[in-house]
């Protein structure tokens, strides 16, 4: 009888005898949940959680900050809410459409993105707004609040008369003045000229019974102003400090007959 092949030999690749040994083979096998002890699920368990804390702040940032992307590309990027119009508001003087013209904001322009700030100034470029203010209304309007100057004084201007505020502005010309209002002769009315200016003080410094009486306040120079009253009379005013003490003294010597009463020295007083 033939010996059998060696017990244990592999044959190699080389046709040769091959090496001596067992052969071994390995095979996966997946443990069931029973094999991992329960303090180790528990472990790995925490472990989870753990890393799930951890990273939830994360996510949740993430979320705000892409809410806050898209938010703002809504408002920026797109006409969705875009200026769809311009209301005006307080516009007297001028016409809402003068405003618009002003404001100079194109239509579908984001709302978000028109500067209130320098809107406002723009408008307020026009003479008669004192002052605006510019704001949104959501979800496509935008608000222009104006507040347009008073007139206090007429100026004779040739044919015409200029009207100008408190400060001198001069912010509207018309063919005749307005009954209400005193007459102030300037050369030059303005805010920067110092005639406007002291006859602005003067006009301030008056009692309301010199006001009811005043025709005009003539400004001749800056020591040289005279107040017209009714019935042909006049008050030498002189400059225009001390307004308050001459317009004391003027309101006191209205009962006299007098047709000129100088108070540019109120503590020496003449009339004739």
């Amino acid at each position: 009888m033939s010996p059998g092949p060696a017990r244990g030999r592999v044959p190699g690749a080389d046709g040769g005898a091959g090496r001596r040994g067992p052969v071994r083979r390995w095979q996966l096998v997946r443990a069931g949940t029973d094999a991992v002890p329960p303090s180790t699920r528990r472990f790995m368990a925490r472990a989870r959680r753990r890393r799930m804390r951890a990273a939830l702040p994360w996510a949740v940032a993430a979320g705000v900050l892409a809410l806050a992307g898209l938010v703002a590309w809504t408002l920026l990027g797109t006409g969705l809410f875009g200026v769809r119009e311009v209301r005006v508001v307080g516009a007297e003087l001028v016409t809402p459409v003068e405003v618009r013209d002003a404001a100079a904001v194109p239509d579908d322009t984001p709302l978000a993105q028109v500067d209130l700030a320098a809107t406002a100034r723009r408008v307020g470029t026009l003479a008669p707004v004192e002052r605006a203010s510019v704001s949104r209304d959501w979800p496509g309007t935008l608000v222009i609040r104006v507040v347009e100057r008073t007139a206090v004084a007429a100026v004779p201007q040739g044919e015409q008369f200029a009207l100008i505020d408190r400060s001198g502005v001069v912010f509207r010309t018309v063919p005749r003045a307005p009954d209400a209002l005193p007459l102030v002769r300037v050369d030059r009315p303005g805010p920067g000229d110092p005639g406007t200016r002291a006859g602005l003080a003067v006009l301030a410094a008056l009692t309301p019974q010199l006001r009811a009486e005043l025709v005009s306040v003539d400004v001749a120079g800056l020591a040289r102003i005279t107040l017209r009253l009714r019935a042909d009379r006049m008050v030498v005013w002189g400059d225009a400090t001390r307004g308050a003490e001459k317009s004391r003294v003027a309101t006191a010597l209205l009962g006299q007959q007098a047709k000129t009463i100088d108070v540019s020295a109120p503590d020496v007083v003449t009339f004739q």
